[in-house]
């Protein structure tokens, strides 16, 4: 949320009021959708570029952009206007002659741009996404809560329960709420509701504040934080090691200290891999014939 707010921001007070020439996709993959057309917009002005959970809102009068970057998508003033930009995916071009092009890093190309007209609350790629995280008070987060028993990191990053919280900021709220991120949501005690709401609202304040200060969208390794991608380091609040549950795709990072009363948390997969295989019982040996009885003809 924090990187896409404050880029969306920027690109309202660069390109709001600028009129669309053309949409050009540069790989096939970047256009997710058939209809409307993209030329509906041509010769109308962008009115405002907003978000939505993680997706980036295009606001032209005919109908919407909604782009999601992924996690290496960028969409960005393109002052080269190459025909075949690195990484590029899809390019906006006004009537000035200014462009944003949109690019992604390495081979998946997972970033895209859905054209819609209508309410993009009812469109996909929107539709089904539950409410910004940083807009519900503990009341109506504790109700969300209710509805997924899960561990908490797992339903914080979840879009359809929370939309706009990801891996880095899921580790920062733990944290800062002072919650184990393996405790299950719906059993959350009020108090403790009470804490992750407050922490939702302090991480993603303070994030926000951070990306607002800088020209463009900060790096993962830029951003400010506790324990996320920290493990190793020691915790700022009391001292002691943060801590690492490795998964496929993604780290969760948290202080045993601060979180789970020095409890380190397991893996699960990791933990099955570990422990040792139980020894196989051996094969049942076939049964012996009686010497004194004759085999059994046939």
């Amino acid at each position: 949320m924090p990187e896409l707010q404050a880029h969306a921001e920027r690109l309202t007070e660069e390109f709001g009021g600028a009129e669309l020439a053309t949409f050009r996709p540069i790989s096939f993959t970047a256009l997710k959708t058939y209809a409307p057309q993209p030329d509906e917009a041509y010769g109308t002005t962008l009115q405002r570029v907003g978000r939505r959970g993680m997706y980036l809102v295009l606001e032209f009068p005919a109908l919407t952009f909604v782009v999601h970057l992924m996690q290496g998508g960028r969409l960005k003033p393109d002052e080269k206007q190459s025909p075949k930009p690195r990484g590029g995916l899809a390019r906006f071009v006004f009537a000035d002659g200014r462009a944003l092009l949109l690019t992604e890093a390495g081979t998946e190309k997972r970033a895209g741009v859905w054209a819609v007209a209508g309410d993009v609350e009812r469109l996909e790629p929107v539709v089904g996404l539950g409410p910004d995280a940083e807009s519900l008070d503990a009341s109506a987060l504790g109700a969300i809560l209710a509805q997924h028993s899960g561990r908490i990191h797992g339903v914080l990053r979840n879009q359809q329960a929370l939309a706009g919280l990801g891996r880095r900021l899921a580790n920062e709220i733990c944290h800062t709420a002072k919650l184990s991120p393996f405790a299950n949501a719906a059993k959350l005690s009020p108090e403790e509701v009470e804490r992750l709401a407050a922490a939702i609202h302090t991480e993603c304040e303070a994030s926000l504040a951070y990306e607002r200060s800088r020209d463009d969208m900060s790096s993962s390794k830029e951003r400010p934080g506790a324990v996320h991608h920290r493990e190793g380091e020691t915790c700022p609040v009391c001292g002691d090691t943060v801590r690492a549950v490795e998964y496929r795709s993604y780290t969760v990072n948290y202080c045993a200290t601060c979180q789970t009363g020095g409890k380190v948390l397991a893996d699960n997969t990791t933990s099955t891999i570990l422990k040792s295989p139980r020894t196989a019982a051996p094969p049942a040996r076939p049964p012996q014939l009686d010497a004194r009885t004759p085999p059994r003809r046939t």
